[in-house]
């Protein structure tokens, strides 16, 4: 059977096509052989469970790994420390004798105590369930690796911090009381900052039943030239004639390497790109034009991914505004890990800590977030509804007429908010614009901004549109000289990209100002200048 890319599940490499993660597991077995207790905590469909199950496979010859899922143990059987017990311990041995980890080695008899004392023991606690796993692992011919999935299932549970206290109490006293050799915890949330009372009557002394974690810095995200790897499996199979450097190169600037938009992007192109009229077959759909498609349909997809990410927005109002004053004011945030925004933020994959600033985690990200934040004022934006209802006007021949937009904008802008205060123009003009273009461009092309250039002077709109690609600075009038270096800038920006056309939209201020747009050029590029 041939193989496919898969973003359902957990991956296998003898049915998907698969970034090799043999350097990630080695640095994960670094933690293991050290005797490290650690927790994989990363953003929803991050590749967890696969690397999870990749590890099992490459531990085997020379630990004994149980690999549990915490989802598979109901809210029920956390009520009391006994249900959970005997819940833990049966759920243990069946996955054991099932195969589903490896038994060879571990000592029958402790497994048959473990399994009798979960069905017939009605006061079987903690404290006897970690006294037979301690002789399981005394008793085991390999040192014993116990990994748990979905801990985010169990983390409101008071009788989970007892599991995990009693699992710190046998770690300390590893030199001791023989234990496991390693516990690894996967999950979105850090347990790790889950506290708890230390005694009943001492509620304002708390403490975290997992300080004893070390921490886990193995970046999962995958590397251009990773992507490029699994690239070149499937061209081996397929022969399209792509260029794996390129377009893995394409693929890692829209996603940073998270692992679900990079497959996602590829099933994309191989499954709903390919055999289009525009991408008749494998080989057109496997290039630049074929991936910009796919990214458009990805940005525009629902799927769980991106529900969870909105979801999140409800959620957390907190995170909401972070993000608005991030992507619309262009304010440059310092990443202060003790801000509770912002640790849930890098918790839900949201941002990342580059350089001490707080920044959007990939550009997929931003798209989505960019259309749902939008989205949310389409209904009472006046400038929505004035590109809307002239918006076939700007379409002529197929083609996108990106100076008529900006004529059309100045003069939409001028007249919906001429009594607005110039702090509201200055905060609103960036989501003001991206408001009255997107009824233009939904559903044939879409727009993302520039990161490298966003700030609080200046923002890069890049805008895909059948084909053709508009660069437009958006930029905040600091005077002559300031805007005589951005006409430089956008130029050298348009080598970059290729382009000889580019356009300029400025918010200025000034009462003497002069309302309009007017073309230029500057050395061999022609430049669009709209002043609002």
């Amino acid at each position: 059977m041939a193989r496919v890319f898969n973003v359902t599940g957990s991956c296998n490499p003898k049915l998907h096509y698969m970034v090799d993660i043999t350097r990630k597991l080695e640095e994960i077995r670094k933690l293991i052989d050290a005797g490290a207790y650690f927790t994989i905590n990363r953003a929803r469909q991050y590749g967890k469970t696969t690397t999870i199950k990749a590890l099992a496979e490459f531990l085997k010859n020379d630990y004994i790994v149980i690999s549990l899922d915490f989802q598979k143990i109901g809210n029920e059987e956390f009520e009391s420390a006994m249900i959970f017990s005997s819940a833990f311990a049966d759920y243990l041995v069946n996955t054991v004798r099932s195969g589903k980890s490896d038994n060879t080695g571990l000592d029958e008899d402790i497994l048959n105590q473990l399994s009798m004392s979960a069905q017939h023991d009605s006061r079987f606690s903690l404290r006897k369930l970690f006294d037979l796993l301690s002789q399981l692992c005394k008793t085991a011919k390999k040192p014993i690796v116990l990994i748990i999935d979905e801990v985010d299932s169990a983390t409101n549970n008071q009788v989970f911090l007892d599991f995990l206290s009693q699992l710190r109490s046998d770690y300390l006293d590893r030199l001791n009381r023989p234990t496991f050799q390693s516990v690894i915890l996967a999950g979105v949330y850090d347990v790790k900052n889950i506290k708890r009372k230390i005694r009943p009557e001492e509620a304002h002394k708390v403490n975290s039943p997992w300080n004893i974690a070390t921490e886990f810095n193995v970046n999962m995200s995958f590397s251009k030239d990773e992507i490029a790897g699994m690239l070149e499996e499937y061209e081996a199979d397929t022969h399209t004639g792509m260029d794996t450097v390129k377009i893995a190169g394409l693929i890692y600037d829209s996603t940073a390497g998270y692992p679900f938009l990079v497959s996602r992007l590829c099933k994309l192109i191989d499954e709903k790109v390919a055999g289009t009229k525009d991408f008749p077959d494998r080989r057109t759909a496997w290039t630049e034009a074929g991936y910009v498609e796919a990214e458009k349909m990805l940005v525009h997809e629902k799927n769980s991914l991106f529900d969870s990410l909105t979801g999140k927005l409800i959620d957390y109002p907190d995170l909401k505004r972070l993000l608005s004053v991030i992507l619309f004011e262009g304010k440059t945030m310092s990443y202060a890990a003790g801000n509770p925004s912002i640790e849930i933020a890098t918790m839900l994959g949201f941002v990342k800590n580059v350089n001490n600033t707080v920044t959007v985690s990939n550009r997929i990200f931003e798209m989505v977030l960019y259309n749902q934040l939008l989205s949310e004022e389409e209904v009472n934006s006046a400038v929505y509804a004035s590109a809307l209802l002239d918006k076939n006007q700007f379409i002529q021949g197929g083609k996108l007429n990106m100076k008529l937009v900006l004529e059309r904008f100045v003069a939409a802008f001028t007249e919906l908010y001429k009594d607005k205060d110039d702090t509201f123009k200055e905060e609103m003009g960036r989501k003001y614009f991206m408001l009255f273009l997107k009824p233009i461009i939904n559903g044939t092309g879409h727009s993302y901004i520039e990161a490298r250039t966003r700030n609080m002077r200046r923002t890069d709109i890049i805008v895909d549109y059948h084909g053709e690609q508009f660069i437009v600075e958006l930029k905040i009038w600091r005077g002559q000289k300031y805007h005589t270096e951005g006409e430089q800038q956008i130029a050298e920006y348009l080598d970059y990209y290729e382009l000889k056309k580019g356009y300029m939209l400025t918010f200025n201020f000034n009462r003497d100002k002069k309302i309009g747009v007017v073309e230029r050029y500057v050395g061999n590029k022609v430049l669009i200048e709209a002043t609002v």
